[in-house]
């Protein structure tokens, strides 16, 4: 809020930043925002001005065999990658707070590797792992790759869950007569499931959204969402990717839109526990 002391070098300041920031911010989501009206535009090229309003793209999207094709395709390697990044990230992020031994920088550093290795390298080495054992066009080897891919964003916003979750719950519950397991079922997965479903949708957005090793994994039955939209653009330039894109855009945004739900309730139950 401005301040009623500031001298005038620090009002000019004060406005610049925010124009700059603001300035910033256009510039990174208007090419996101151009897509969407001519995902409604009646012409049959993307270009502006639009000719008119229409949800013709939509229709095609929705009746087209190759569109519908790849949208399942999605929707089964998403969700299973994301269960198994959930499932090994999870106990990935428990072992690596809880656990004290040689290496241990090592071992964390090797795990969330596959957020900073170009996808490109990903891509090359997964098919020359796959290929020989005849899977290089396979829904498993698609989902194994995707799922540790997501593995560390589990991770990560597991083990910041983690960091303030208070271990004599789990004492106390062992002390009762509670076995591990039990422990883990009642007292800390609750507790740390808004980090474990973070996690989970991050890794589900990853799996959704890649291309690359797609490319060297997927073959045309095999072929998802946005490698469909890589394709069309390649080959025949059609609204109906805007419509795909607009969509996509639709989803990411009710993603973000439960992830900050997610973590306002991840910092009310760390309030409560303090």
């Amino acid at each position: 809020m401005l301040s009623p002391y500031m001298s005038p070098v620090e009002r000019v300041w004060f406005y610049s930043l925010r124009i700059l920031c603001g300035l910033i911010l256009l510039f990174l989501i208007l090419p996101v925002l151009v897509i969407i009206p001519l995902s409604f535009n009646s012409g049959s090229f993307l270009v502006y001005p639009l000719q008119g309003f229409s949800l013709h793209w939509y229709q095609d999207f929705f009746a087209s065999a190759e569109w519908m094709r790849a949208l399942k395709n999605s929707i089964i390697v998403a969700p299973a990658a994301t269960v198994l990044a959930m499932v090994f990230g999870t106990l990935a992020a428990i072992g690596l707070t809880r656990g004290n031994f040689p290496g241990k920088a090592l071992v964390m550093a090797l795990v969330i590797s596959p957020m900073v290795v170009p996808m490109v390298i990903i891509g090359v080495a997964s098919y020359l792992f796959f290929a020989p054992l005849g899977l290089g066009n396979s829904f498993l080897s698609l989902i194994v790759v995707h799922a540790v891919l997501g593995v560390p964003f589990v991770i990560i916003t597991v083990s910041a869950t983690l960091q303030g979750f208070n271990h004599n719950l789990v004492r106390a519950a062992a002390s009762l007569g509670a076995s591990p397991l039990t422990a883990f079922r009642r007292v800390t997965l609750p507790l740390i499931a808004p980090g474990v479903i973070s996690g989970a949708l991050f890794a589900f957005s990853t799996s959704f959204d890649e291309v690359v090793v797609t490319l060297f994994l997927a073959g045309p039955e095999q072929a998802t969402l946005p490698r469909q939209m890589f394709s069309g653009i390649r080959e025949n330039l059609s609204p109906t990717i805007a419509a795909a894109a607009t969509l996509l855009i639709a989803f990411s945004v009710l993603l973000l839109l439960t992830l900050e739900w997610l973590r306002g309730r991840s910092e009310k139950l760390r309030t409560a526990q303090v």
